[in-house]
């Protein structure tokens, strides 16, 4: 394996390792005292792993689906009593979930076991100069937690201490929490270094900042469009490019991307979560790309994706649709099907599809998702690195504060727009086509996938919207309601 991967150590294997490392000529310790670890930036890193590694859960944990399946542009249907599942994906897609569904509860706990790792990693390290970068660091970490925390449930506790942590914290506003945690970022710019996109550094601390600020108006009630474009221009001046393949960011080795600016660094073996492609290929798929695992024939496109791209837009490639081939060029048949071809249409009948739909709406509907590559000889996880930001959607942002902002420049706006729409093949915009609806409509085209969508529909003002098999609802939806068994275990929560 030639990629770089974090490892995961518990701080318990990092003392045992130096404890058995003793010089017969030198007197012998026991056990490394505290007050002596880290001794230099290296051993401090590695105190930042666990809070690194909650992230690991982004993709299979919850937080992909609550954006994506919740969304306009994916679904994850029952195919005849396949994907039931108790109905959690149906509740996600038509905004019926409760404050028990799995994965409001998953994102929860996920999030702010996040939160509780940056915690214990700032308290343990200190306030050594070999410790400044690992410190900032997990303060940066911490407030993407936070950011999480309250773009998903809005007012949620604000706590920054673990060996002082109230045990029922109380729930802060969600204007506060955005307060503290900009005020947190900003405190450790000069401390920042280094340029790996599997850790922060500072342009991870400027794209933070960035969807802070993009979302302000929600967050707050108070847009903050110039507070967004001036940090957005900061990454754009940056050391990132766009790939001349729009899909680049995504293939297998994409931890060198010049696109990629922080990401989850999945790997196949050693830092595992990323199972999309078991979730939406067909079965007989496996032999498509030489497969050392089996697909499950879920997740897909609705149809309104698939309508968004012109032909020649490469993006689209990231769909698959039509009739499927072996490695080797052989159509593909379902036997289970009555030995029909395998051919993916854009179309999906229903939500649920029970026996009354044939065997071939039920198991070909819906364009599968390939936007990251599976490569050949795929195994359960791949080893694609998860974008959480990319130079493409801070481009997008620029436009959309041109557009929004008082004074703003339609020229600008465009220029950022068409230096995506040219690489990608698609019509160039003329001003006319410069508008927030168009602007949206071309965020779905670059991000799906990526878990941006719930809350762009939410800024854009969508998200209440009727859509296939999903009625209008509230914008009490705009939030997920807090667990149940957080709330059971901590009044103050209600």
């Amino acid at each position: 394996m030639n990629k770089m991967k974090i490892k995961i150590f518990s701080l318990f294997a990092i003392l045992a390792l130096f404890a058995s490392c003793t010089d017969l000529d030198d007197q012998v310790y026991s056990e490394l005292l505290a007050e002596e670890y880290p001794e230099n930036e290296t051993q401090a890193q590695l105190i930042t792993n666990n809070a690194y590694s909650q992230l690991q859960s982004h993709i299979d944990g919850g937080w992909w689906f609550a954006q994506e399946i919740t969304s306009d542009l994916i679904v994850a249907p029952t195919r005849g009593s396949d994907w039931d599942d108790g109905g959690k994906w149906r509740a996600l897609h038509t905004h019926t979930w409760d404050n028990n569904h799995e994965y409001v509860n998953n994102m929860w706990r996920n999030f702010y076991n996040g939160v509780t790792e940056c915690n214990k990693a700032i308290e343990y390290l200190g306030d050594a100069e070999a410790s400044k970068n690992a410190v900032a660091q997990m303060k940066v970490l911490r407030a993407y937690y936070y950011y999480l925390l309250i773009d998903n449930y809005g007012d949620v506790p604000y706590v920054t201490s673990f060996a002082d942590a109230p045990a029922e914290p109380e729930k802060v506003s969600r204007a506060t929490v955005f307060n503290n945690i900009i005020a947190d970022i900003e405190s450790v710019f000069n401390d920042l270094s280094g340029s790996s996109t599997s850790s922060v550094n500072q342009y991870t601390a400027y794209a933070l900042l960035a969807k802070l600020y993009l979302n302000a108006e929600v967050f707050t009630g108070t847009a903050m469009w110039d507070k967004c474009e001036e940090y957005c221009d900061l990454i754009i001046a940056g050391p990132y490019s766009l790939e001349s393949n729009r899909l680049g960011a995504f293939v297998t080795e994409n931890q060198n991307s010049p696109e990629n600016i922080f990401t989850v660094p999945y790997d196949e073996d050693n830092y595992q979560g990323f199972i999309l492609h078991r979730r939406t290929l067909h079965y007989t798929n496996t032999a498509t790309f030489n497969a050392k695992t089996t697909f499950w024939n879920g997740f897909c496109a609705q149809e309104r994706l698939v309508e968004l791209f012109e032909d020649a837009d490469q993006r689209k490639a990231g769909l698959l649709l039509g009739q499927q081939y072996s490695s080797t060029g052989e159509m593909l048949v379902d036997t289970d099907a009555g030995n029909a071809p395998v051919i993916f249409t854009k179309e999906v009948p229903a939500l649920r599809m029970d026996a009354s739909y044939s065997s071939e709406e039920i198991r070909f509907s819906g364009a599968r998702m390939v936007k990251f590559e599976i490569k050949s000889g795929v195994k359960d996880n791949l080893s694609n690195d998860l974008p959480i930001f990319r130079l493409a959607d801070f481009k997008l942002m620029k436009a959309e504060c041109e557009l929004r902002k008082s004074g703003g420049s339609l020229a600008s706006a465009k220029a950022e727009i068409n230096d995506i729409r040219t690489i990608a093949g698609a019509t160039i915009w003329d001003d006319a086509d410069i508008t927030l609806d168009n602007l949206l409509a071309e965020r779905g085209r670059e991000m799906w996938c990526e878990a941006h969508r719930r809350q762009d529909l939410i800024r854009f003002g969508k998200f209440t919207d009727s859509w296939w098999e999903k009625s209008p609802d509230t914008e009490t939806n705009y939030l997920f309601p807090i667990p149940q068994w957080a709330i059971d275990s901590n009044a103050n929560l209600n």
